[in-house]
């Protein structure tokens, strides 16, 4: 079925041009009495997005130009909309996507939502197979434009890619030459062959993206501060610890509690799930995407866990100074997600 009125989510992209040229296109060929397309941008203040709300106005402007120019003689027989949504919300998961889109499909009778296979508002991985599904689950006909994607990995020899194999080479090396503790002649070329060797089998693996090595170096200085800031939790968690075990009463109050960290990818992931762990208290049990089932021994670790200081601090890390100031758990009304009892 032709549907003569779409929703199209949008957001920065290599493909967004051509995803606006065709679903203006799916729209005129549907010679549909109401012909419309919005164009939506899900915008989330809490997401890393690299983008405020000027730029978001900024690329819909755009939007609407790039429909304008396509429709041409059609421009009176569709309505071309375009909205911010979402913005009163926490995104961060498809679900959440589908959520505010099926909202707004719902009050303006769209049925058929087209998507830019490149879409990603929160500026790091497509959402397209996962939200695909939950906009189908939520009764929406979908459309991935069917516009050529860029390559995600060049050849060896191309940009990028000859930082990730070099990173991979020193750090193999590096770690040879710790392990062998030794830096004879004989450890220095053995050790420089099998930096090569592992470079050639891994660097393909190694990373999700290419090397850049500014970046790189500010999350080596961010995380070295990081260190001493998680030494210093886990000492004044342990000191914690200690007077609740050294009390004649032993106030402890075992609890699991659930909250949806805001750290995206699967290193800040990592990073704050062990955090997590090493702090004296608190221990994660597990984590599904960014969801995370933790148990924690005291209210007070608790609630230095719901204060968001480590997640913060880890979002610090690999996302800068601005993303730490997105609100904590607590902040963002999560404190009350546990089981409700203690365990023995």
């Amino acid at each position: 079925m032709t549907s003569g009125r779409l929703l199209v989510p949008v957001s920065e992209s290599v493909a967004l041009r051509n995803t606006v040229a065709y679903a203006v296109r799916h729209v005129v060929e549907s010679k549909a009495a109401e012909g419309a397309v919005h164009f939506v941008y899900p915008y989330s203040p809490q997401m890393v997005t690299g983008m405020d709300t000027s730029g978001v106005d900024e690329l819909l402007e755009r939007v609407e130009v790039w429909a304008d120019d396509d429709l041409g003689d059609d421009a009176g027989a569709v309505d071309v909309q375009t909205a911010v949504i979402g913005a009163g919300e926490y995104l961060f998961s498809p679900g959440d996507y589908a959520d505010v889109l099926a909202e707004y499909g719902e009050r303006e009778d769209l049925e058929t939502v087209v998507l830019d296979p490149e879409f990603s508002p929160s500026g790091t991985t497509p959402l397209l197979p996962p939200l695909e599904a939950e906009l189908e689950r939520a009764g929406f006909e979908v459309l991935e434009a069917p516009v050529e994607r860029p390559t995600r990995r060049a050849r060896l020899v191309r940009g990028g890619n000859v930082g990730q194999f070099l990173l991979v080479a020193a750090l193999s090396f590096g770690f040879y030459l710790l392990i062998g503790g030794s830096l004879s002649t004989f450890d220095l070329v053995t050790g420089g062959l099998s930096g090569v060797i592992v470079a050639t089998v891994l660097w393909r693996v190694c990373f999700s993206g290419p090397v850049r090595p500014g970046r790189l170096l500010k999350r080596i200085g961010r995380m070295s501060v990081y260190t001493f800031y998680l030494v210093w939790e886990i000492v004044i968690a342990n000191l914690q610890i200690a007077y609740v075990v050294l009390h004649p009463r032993l106030p402890i109050d075992p609890k699991m509690v659930e909250f949806d960290a805001a750290v995206w990818s699967e290193i800040p992931v990592t990073t704050l799930a062990n955090s997590i762990t090493l702090t004296p208290g608190t221990l994660t049990v597990d984590v599904d995407s960014q969801s995370f089932t933790v148990h924690s021994l005291t209210a007070g670790a608790r609630d230095d866990l719901f204060s968001g200081g480590l997640e913060r601090a880890v979002r610090f890390v690999f996302y800068g100074r601005a993303a730490a100031r997105i609100p904590s758990p607590r902040e963002r009304g999560e404190e009350g997600s546990d089981d409700g009892g203690a365990e023995s």
